[in-house]
C-alpha cells in the first residue's frame, strides 16, 4: 500500500484484525506441532503405565493435529477474506479504468459534436439558399 495514503479507521482496524488472526493461527499451528513432536519423542516423566501413557499421548496428538487443521482452515479463510478486501478496496485500478473510458467517451463525444455542428452549418446554408431561391423564383 501507498504509505502516503491514510486508511479510514475501520479499514485500519480490519487490517490489524487480519494481522492478529494470522499471528494467532500460525502460533497455534507451531505450538501444536511442537507438542506433537515432544509426544512422539516420548518426552516427559510420567508415573503411569507405558500402555496408558501411549493411549493418552495418541489422544493428545489427535487433538493437537485437529488444532493444526483448524488453524490451517482459519488461515485459508483469512486468505479469502484478504482477497475479498483487496477486490473491494482496489479503487486505484478501478478509477484508472473509469478515467481511461471517460477520456475515450469524451473524445468520441467531441468528434460527434463536431460532425453535428458541421452538418447543422451545411443544412443552414442549404436552407438559406433554398429560401433565397424560393423568394426570387417566378413560380411562387
Amino acid at each position: 500500500m501507498n504509505p502516503n495514503r491514510t486508511l479510514p479507521q475501520s479499514k485500519e482496524a480490519l487490517l490489524k484484525s487480519y494481522q492478529v488472526r494470522l499471528k494467532d493461527d500460525v502460533k497455534s499451528m507451531l505450538d501444536n506441532f511442537e507438542e506433537i513432536i515432544k509426544l512422539a519423542r516420548g518426552e516427559g516423566d510420567s508415573q503411569i503405565s507405558k500402555t496408558t501413557q501411549c493411549e493418552q499421548d495418541t489422544y493428545e496428538m489427535q487433538v493437537r493435529a485437529a488444532n493444526i487443521v483448524r488453524a490451517g482452515e482459519s488461515l485459508m479463510k483469512l486468505v479469502s477474506d484478504i482477497k475479498q478486501y483487496l477486490i473491494l478496496n482496489d479503487f486505484h485500478s478501478v478509477n484508472e479504468a473509469i478515467a481511461n473510458n471517460s477520456q475515450l467517451f469524451r473524445a468520441t463525444q467531441r468528434d460527434c459534436d463536431k460532425k453535428l455542428m458541421k452538418l447543422r452549418d451545411e443544412m443552414a446554408m442549404d436552407l438559406y439558399d433554398l429560401e433565397e431561391e424560393y423568394y426570387t423564383s417566378i413560380f411562387k
